[in-house]
């Protein structure tokens, strides 16, 4: 940067210098810039006084660019666009106050929304937005502040922190319970009326794959209440319509409610977890790191 501080006089004579090749005038030049033609003409001969060339032929009420101003013009124009876009995009992100996490239906219904109102109390001056997708999206390809992701900690170009264990009960209505239960072994729960999730582009766990977890071979064949949308999932147990694969970190007010019960007292803990996902490694924007750790505040009782 040294040689740049001795080849150019200023930031000043630079601009100077592509306002008049632009304009093709060193007066409207001038004009564009609040200086006077004087100091236009003036900045111009610094630079060419360093370079040891002309930039500009100087005719009659205009200037027109030599071959080697020409040359210097593009480069000087598409550096100070670069800069321009940059502090553009930075003003942009200091002013534009709003937060947008990428989450499930079922998240955004049971998680979040439950939470709104505490988390504007605490936040109020975060505009805090949810997008609701039928798969996990590309966080950096959509430009997506935060994410919350089902995995085991590992997006390409994201940083990431531990949100939930992956805890999953069986859960029903009390008023189902009542009427088709107790459900006194594993295999009785088994024979019971399942909802099934069938999630096309998100890999969950099956009723299947709990049962196998805890030593229970179990065939699904095919029957029961089957959705392709946990939030569905949900509804159906809240509705009496029989037992569903429950994630505590998402039912966890359903349960204190009462409105959800365990149809067996067993649980499995699963091998992948939930993430909360920034795109680009470190946060640096500070209402990103005051919801990143809100999120997390939020989910401590999930976790162990």
């Amino acid at each position: 940067m040294n040689n740049l501080r001795r080849l150019l006089p200023s930031a000043n004579a630079l601009l100077s210098f592509e306002a008049a090749a632009r304009a093709g005038s060193f007066t409207k030049a001038a004009t564009e810039l609040g200086v006077t033609q004087a100091a236009v003409s003036y900045s111009i001969r610094q630079i060419e006084t360093a370079l040891g060339v002309k930039l500009f032929t100087r005719q009659h009420r205009r200037v027109a660019l030599t071959e080697t101003g020409e040359r210097f013009y593009q480069d000087v124009s598409l550096g100070l666009a670069h800069i321009l876009r940059s502090a553009e995009d930075i003003r942009r992100q200091h002013d534009d106050r709003h937060i947008t996490i990428s989450v499930s239906t079922a998240f955004a219904s049971h998680w979040m929304v439950p939470r709104l109102a505490a988390f504007r109390q605490a936040h109020p001056d975060i505009d805090l937005r949810l997008q609701t997708t039928d798969k996990d999206i590309d966080l950096v390809a959509e430009s997506i502040t935060l994410g919350v992701r089902r995995g085991y900690g590992q997006w390409p170009g994201c940083g990431t922190a531990y949100f939930a264990d992956e805890e999953i009960l069986p859960l029903c209505s009390p008023g189902y319970l009542e009427e088709a239960g107790p459900f006194n072994s594993l295999d009785e729960l088994a024979a019971a009326k399942l909802i099934h999730l069938d999630e096309p582009f998100r890999p969950r766990p099956s009723w299947q794959d709990w049962f196998a977890n805890l030593g229970v071979s179990y065939q699904d064949r095919g029957d029961g209440l089957r959705f392709n949308d946990y939030a569905l999932v949900i509804q159906a147990a809240l509705e009496g319509q029989g037992v569903a694969i429950g994630w505590r970190h998402l039912t966890g007010n359903l349960i204190a409610q009462g409105n959800l019960v365990p149809a067996r007292p067993e649980k499995w803990l699963g091998e992948q977890g939930f993430y909360v996902v920034w795109p680009f490694g470190p946060l640096e924007n500070e209402d990103c790191k005051r919801v990143r750790d809100w999120l997390l505040d939020q989910s401590r009782p999930y976790r162990k």
